[in-house]
């Protein structure tokens, strides 16, 4: 069964955007059933150039990517939600929607927080810098993620784990 996780960001345009193809190009690479989506409370129906750069760099397709309002989570269509992570400040903040259809079983909620590589000093070469930098630190949390069995744990052991991951 596959494991649904979105990753939130108030304008889903660069860090949920970095942890959406991370976590689909690592999964896909160990064999691991798991889904990432990303999404924003307030989408800018953009995505930040320096973040698909980043991306196609590490050999990511992003193909299709897109800024979207978490609202597309909340239906009856949406996929089943295991784990919802949080990339920003703002975001955590936030009070997030329910998520329709998983009442007797709410997602998991963790916040991970990454600095902002769009407010990176040093023109673009500063922010290229910045973006690569947040991939790969977001890549190494998801990476600690995809090697929890997360079939069989149960809920407080999965919350601890993915509490501990957001403070490595």
């Amino acid at each position: 069964m596959t494991v649904h996780i979105l990753i939130l960001c108030t304008h889903n345009s660069a860090r949920s955007v970095l942890a959406e193809g991370m976590l689909n190009h690592l999964a896909k690479r160990l064999s691991r059933d798991v889904r990432g989506h990303s999404a924003g409370s307030t989408p800018s129906g953009r995505l930040n150039p320096f973040a698909l750069e980043a991306l196609q760099g590490a050999g990511i397709d992003t193909t299709g990517f897109r800024s979207k309002s978490w609202d597309e989570f909340t239906g009856a269509g949406a996929p089943p939600l295991s784990i919802v992570i949080t990339v920003c400040d703002s975001a955590a903040s936030e009070t997030c929607p329910v998520f329709m259809g998983q009442l007797d079983h709410p997602p998991i909620k963790v916040h991970w927080g990454y600095p902002d590589p769009s407010n990176a000093e040093g023109g673009d070469a500063g922010k290229r810098r910045a973006f690569e930098l947040t991939r790969q630190a977001i890549g190494y949390r998801l990476l600690q993620l995809l090697q929890l069995p997360l079939g069989s744990m149960d809920r407080a052991d999965l919350e601890t784990a993915l509490a501990r991951i957001g403070r490595s």
